[in-house]
């Protein structure tokens, strides 16, 4: 979800062609949970194959990376590690609004209302250890790099970014900036249509609100993180004002009387100093393409005529580059 910051961050537009030749840490929650939610039938259904298991994430994986290769980005995904025990109100709360939605989605269908169906079957989707781990094999068997963050793969990928081993973050969470990350764009991984890539700079953010990176995480405190309720009428412009007229979080809270359920100092803490895998390695190889055709044709009743043609997209990146070994 992250925080909501739409009112006072003012994206940057850009198109693919900015981003060629750049390297994108991709937040694969983020992006994998996107696939889940828009790719499914007419009715809501998610994408399954004959055992009834999902296959929307395998779909938005395939093309829609296929397709940033084609444009000679190169992606690699970030995958969360353990979550936060700070989260598991957030998640229990987000649990209770997925089943609510399924409700709703399966009275809508009842009423053979498809429109209404669709809206809330997007609601439901949810990230088990199943699609987690199918998501890898497929990338593996795609030759694109993974990284497993020890906590947060926004703050992972974030920290790379930060690093230098990524131009930036691909997911639609602001909480990228709060994790320190130099840049973001939205919308990298959307399907269908055409894409309004949005890039946000950090820095440029900081300039435009005129506060530093510690007074936009306390602003996203106030206004609500994954990691703690906001308070309540406060939205990101009234927490932009108070910020700036208190100076801090804790005078804010101090002059509101006010007490947030979780230390503001470890939630601080959450974005400013996460743990980080350091000793990674990006290595780009080969498709492994008979046993990719195996896994999604053979296994998960993809067509075998759209997977090669996916596949083929990497021979024509081979034809501009000298070796498709010296790209990667």
């Amino acid at each position: 979800m992250g925080v909501k910051f739409k009112d006072i961050v003012n994206p940057e537009p850009i198109k693919f062609e900015n981003l060629k030749g750049k390297t994108v840490a991709i937040d694969a929650a983020n992006i994998i949970y996107q696939f889940l939610s828009i790719i499914r039938q007419s009715d809501g259904t998610p994408l399954m194959d004959h055992q009834g298991k999902v296959t929307s994430h395998f779909s938005g994986i395939l093309y829609r990376t296929t397709s940033l290769i084609e444009k000679e980005i190169k992606p690699f995904y970030v995958f969360d590690g353990v979550p936060s025990v700070l989260k598991k109100s957030t998640q229990l709360k987000r649990s209770e609004v997925k089943e609510e939605s399924r409700k709703k989605w399966k009275e809508a269908l009842e009423n053979g209302n498809i429109e209404e169906a669709r809206k809330y079957a997007g609601r439901t989707s949810r990230m088990s250890t199943e699609i987690i781990n199918g998501s890898k094999k497929l990338l593996e068997l795609m030759g694109i790099p993974y990284i497993q963050a020890k906590g947060e793969g926004e703050a992972q990928a974030s920290y790379m970014v930060d690093k230098g081993d990524a131009w930036c973050v691909g997911s639609q969470d602001y909480d990228c900036i709060l994790f320190g990350a130099t840049r973001m764009v939205k919308n990298l991984t959307i399907t269908g249509g055409k894409a309004n890539l949005e890039l946000i700079q950090l820095k440029k953010v900081l300039e435009d609100l005129q506060v530093t990176r510690e007074q936009l995480i306390d602003v996203a405190i106030l206004v609500g993180t994954d990691f703690n309720e906001g308070i309540k009428g406060i939205g990101a412009k009234k927490g932009i004002n108070l910020i700036k007229k208190h100076g801090n979080l804790f005078q804010v809270l101090n002059e509101m009387n006010v007490e947030l359920e979780v230390d503001p100092q470890e939630l601080r803490e959450m974005f400013l100093q996460h743990d980080f895998v350091s000793d990674y390695e990006l290595k780009w190889t080969n498709p492994d393409r008979e046993a990719l055709l195996d896994f999604l044709a053979g296994d998960h009743d993809f067509s075998e005529d759209r997977v090669i043609n996916a596949l083929n997209k990497l021979k024509k990146l081979d034809n501009s580059q000298s070796s498709l070994e010296q790209w990667f």
